[in-house]
């Protein structure tokens, strides 16, 4: 077999949920479909001869001193057009937030040179913050979301592109909908059609997703019939899902159900299907989650702000055995970086274990063994949200897209704290998590392609 690119360095990967793999000055084969061929460990009798054969090649990297390997981060839920707005207004009530900020600024997206602008702005932030894989909700606009999956293609990141479908006028403002719900599922389709085309000659994949806003946009009409355009394509849906108190009584006030049976009844749960939020699933929606595959997009930074309440994500994954991966939800979220939500993700967790009421005793103010580990979060982030996409991502092992960045912890503006050689790798592993910033981020692949550089590494490159 032929290889594309050969590294040699110490890269960290989730085995499970748990634990952490410390994959120690392990060469990482990758073939010509950016697919990682063979990972070969110093403790195997084939390294020493693997090594000598290709470390005078042309394609072979062997990562500097105080450089570490990670696989890259997968961000399940990114309102794109709303990238323009990020880090304003986001103390106001979420109904508030959206009528007075966001439809009106989506609804610029119908000039393509601000589609262009904003967006091919936001696809070069997100690689260079590790984001190696993106989930979008667009906008209602054809042309402008249909821009957004080429951005993605040619700047190299794997998108999964929806146009979202916001239809009913009693709901949405007059100056930012579809014009008719039959408009809306033809849009739809077609925009299906031309990612589907596009994705052909775009070897990280971009992908068609449907994408109902959330059920309080959307007529039945159209959220039946999109249902049926997901069965139809077999594409990813993607949708809002008992975010907020707000949304999750109007669904209960219109079906007489919550969030996850309405959207199950219309054919939008599914193996392909994120929910973003689901903070206040039931045990009975998080169990209809588990029979149809469902996802959830967990976005801990966001919720904090907009969801009335912490995810039990911990609930979740264990005793539900739910896919979860992590999600910026920019801009309900203020980060761009899903390392923060790794991190917001630990810190809610421990504060729905312990609660927050302080005037209540300590046995009943927290909800017991919630807290989640920075592994576990890790996990989320990557192979969790890998598995959430139906992709072989997220994981540096035998199989998976060659989807990784290189950390370097002693550049000099965001220098790491690790003055040991010897220091245990395993807590090299959490200081790289809780304290890297963009500067230390110097080098994304995605699907074997150098998407994102700050400069070579200090290896020998041949």
């Amino acid at each position: 077999m032929t290889y594309s690119l050969i590294i040699k360095g110490t890269g960290f990967t989730s085995r499970d949920r748990q634990k952490v793999d410390v994959l120690k000055d392990a060469l990482f084969l990758i073939d010509d479909h950016g697919v990682i061929a063979e990972v070969i460990e110093r403790k195997e009798s084939s390294y020493d001869s693997i090594l000598a054969k290709y470390e005078q090649s042309e394609y072979f990297i062997a990562l500097g001193e105080n450089e570490y390997l990670l696989p890259g981060m997968v961000d399940l839920h990114i309102h794109a057009p709303q990238w323009a707005q990020s880090g304003t207004a986001l103390d106001i009530p979420l109904a508030d937030w959206l009528h007075t900020y966001t439809f009106p600024l989506e609804a610029k997206y119908s000039n393509l040179a601000f589609a262009d602008q904003v967006y091919s702005d936001l696809v070069a932030q997100l690689l260079g913050a590790g984001t190696t894989t993106g989930l979008y909700f667009a906008t209602v606009h054809q042309e402008a979301s249909f821009r957004l999956a080429e951005i993605c293609a040619a700047k190299g990141q794997r998108g999964l592109v929806g146009k979202v479908v916001m239809d009913d006028p009693e709901q949405n403002p007059e100056y930012y909908r579809d014009g008719s719900t039959e408009e809306a599922l033809n849009a739809t389709e077609a925009f299906i059609q031309r990612v589907q085309r596009l994705n052909e000659t775009t070897k990280q994949g971009v992908y068609p997703v449907v994408t109902p806003r959330f059920i309080p946009s959307c007529t039945d009409q159209a959220l039946d019939g999109l249902g049926k355009l997901a069965a139809k394509y077999d594409v990813h849906i993607q949708s809002h899902c008992s975010e907020s108190d707000w949304e999750h009584g109007y669904v209960r006030e219109r079906f007489g159900k919550n969030d996850a049976f309405a959207l199950n009844d219309f054919g939008l749960l599914a193996d392909k299907s994120v929910m973003a939020h689901c903070n206040h699933l039931t045990t009975e929606d998080a169990r209809l989650f588990a029979e149809t595959g469902t996802a959830i997009a967990h976005c801990p930074i966001s919720n904090a702000y907009f969801a009335n309440g912490v995810l039990p994500l911990k609930e979740y994954a264990e005793d539900f055995q739910l896919e979860i991966g992590l999600g910026t939800d920019i801009s309900g979220g203020f980060s761009k970086s899903i390392f923060d939500n790794i991190k917001q993700a630990v810190m809610s967790s421990r504060l729905l274990e312990d609660g927050v009421n302080t005037r209540l005793s300590s046995t009943e103010r927290g909800v017991p063994k919630s807290s989640v580990t920075l592994n576990e979060a890790f996990y989320h982030a990557t192979a969790g949200g890998g598995q959430a996409l139906s992709l072989p991502i997220g994981k540096l092992a035998k199989g998976y897209a060659w989807d990784a960045l290189v950390i370097k912890a002693d550049v000099p503006e965001a220098r790491l704290p690790i003055f040991d050689q010897d220091e245990a790798l395993t807590d090299v592993f959490q200081k790289l998590i809780y304290m890297s910033q963009a500067a230390n981020i110097r080098n994304v692949w995605v699907q074997g392609q150098l998407v994102h550089t700050k400069g070579a590494t200090n290896g020998n490159h041949n």
